[in-house]
């Protein structure tokens, strides 16, 4: 088993989610008290947070490029960022190390072409949702990404910082996400990518008639199958 390097805290409360499920598919593949061999860093999100408001990716390349260092030299053989906001990066971080740093994009990629879907709805930080790091990995696949508008792209930015990064899942903030996602099913789009590793914590497959791709699940997944091929 190879050991997986995990740079977290961005927020801490979905890297729990990659904890436990890097964790429950280790033990579901190989059984007994299996667990899956882990290295945790875990930043300082207010640090983090503060940096990407004020556009600092630099800032945030030394952070992140630091911990992924640490990690490697510990023993990791792979590398993950517990954050979909943190991939604009990421090839900085990559860059810093001589391990492969599983791209939560290209994890995404693969599971939506199983799917033959040809039109989704991304969700997450406006940085996400305004960056290119989905959108081009699948417009190259001849997949269409749809943002949502400025307000409702502002709601959800507001929502991960102020809510979901913090624990707290209201329903009114479910409903808009789910309102929001409704009229895009309803304008045409064939599945949602919740892009944010908070969202998964509030908007599920049960909640929704088109397929939701939950990076979170998709990324920490991806681990487990690299650390036991």
């Amino acid at each position: 088993m190879k050991t997986i390097g995990l740079i977290g805290g961005t927020s801490w409360v979905s890297t729990i989610d990659y904890y436990r499920i890097i964790n429950e598919k280790t033990n579901e593949r190989l059984g007994g008290n299996t667990s899956a061999k882990l290295l945790l860093y875990s930043v300082n999100f207010e640090e983090v947070a503060a940096f990407t408001k004020l556009g600092d990716w630099k800032s945030i390349e030394n952070i992140l490029s630091s911990a992924a260092k640490n990690l490697a030299i510990a023993g990791a053989d792979c590398m993950l960022l517990c954050a979909n906001t943190m991939h604009i990066i990421a090839a900085e971080v990559q860059a810093a190390i001589d391990i492969p740093l599983l791209h939560i994009a290209d994890v995404v990629l693969r599971a939506v072409q199983q799917k033959e879907i040809s039109s989704l709805l991304l969700l997450g930080t406006k940085y996400t949702m305004q960056g290119n790091f989905y959108a081009q990995r699948l417009q190259q696949q001849g997949i269409k990404v749809i943002t949502p508008g400025v307000i409702e792209m502002e709601a959800i930015n507001d929502s991960i910082y102020n809510e979901l990064g913090k624990g707290l899942l209201l329903p009114a903030t479910k409903k808009m996400y789910l309102d929001t996602i409704e009229k895009y099913i309803g304008l045409g789009v064939q599945g949602i990518i919740l892009g944010c590793t908070e969202i998964p914590l509030l908007i599920k497959q049960a909640d929704c008639s088109v397929p939701v791709f939950d990076t979170t699940l998709l990324h920490a997944t991806a681990a487990v199958d690299f650390a036991l091929a």
